[in-house]
């Protein structure tokens, strides 16, 4: 392998250091040819259930249109409109929790849960 030597050591004038093509190449050998050739074990699988698709999900096979509508306006709001959104079921289901809980009470005073 050749050094590098900077032939001129005038003050303030720099040269770059002389570099022989020889000592830039490299002896390394690659296992593969090409990924397309000899691709990774389980990448073509990976590839196609990791692709995006244009059919809906799963999920959305049990949904009305009432549903879908409702689920395109929820995923076009912002953060804190979602969050007040999600708020608003919080106190309904707490008030319907309440009625609930009075509904029960006046059952069981009116004895309409007595077993015969």
């Amino acid at each position: 392998m050749e050094k590098a030597s900077i032939e001129d050591n005038t003050p303030g004038k720099t040269t770059l250091p002389h570099i022989s093509e020889e000592s830039l190449m490299s002896l390394e050998k690659l296992d593969r040819a090409s990924p397309d050739l000899w691709p990774e074990q389980g990448i073509s699988k990976f590839i196609v259930e990791n692709s995006p698709q244009n059919e809906f999900p799963s999920w959305t096979s049990n949904l009305n249109s009432e549903d879908m509508n409702n689920l395109y306006l929820l995923s076009s709001l912002s953060v804190n409109e979602l969050i007040i959104e999600v708020k608003k079921l919080h106190d309904s289901a707490y008030q319907l929790g309440l009625e609930e809980a009075k509904e029960m009470t006046r059952g069981k005073y009116l004895n309409i849960f007595k077993k015969n």
